[in-house]
């Protein structure tokens, strides 16, 4: 017996798992976590950058 395509087998396992209920699932969650925590470690980075610019004077 030959084995099903990767496309059937992923629409058979979301067939199984049924339909997603809405604002419970975030699905590119991982993904904004990472965004936000970049951007928080930037803002983090350049505000201390500039503090340590102040301290030496060379504001």
């Amino acid at each position: 017996m030959p084995r099903r395509s990767f496309e059937e087998r992923i629409a058979e396992r979301q067939a199984q798992l049924g339909p997603l209920k809405e604002g419970r699932v975030f699905e590119h969650g991982p993904a904004k976590f990472l965004f936000v925590s970049l951007i928080v470690l930037i803002v983090v980075v350049h505000v201390g950058a500039l503090v340590v610019m102040m301290a030496m004077g060379l504001h």
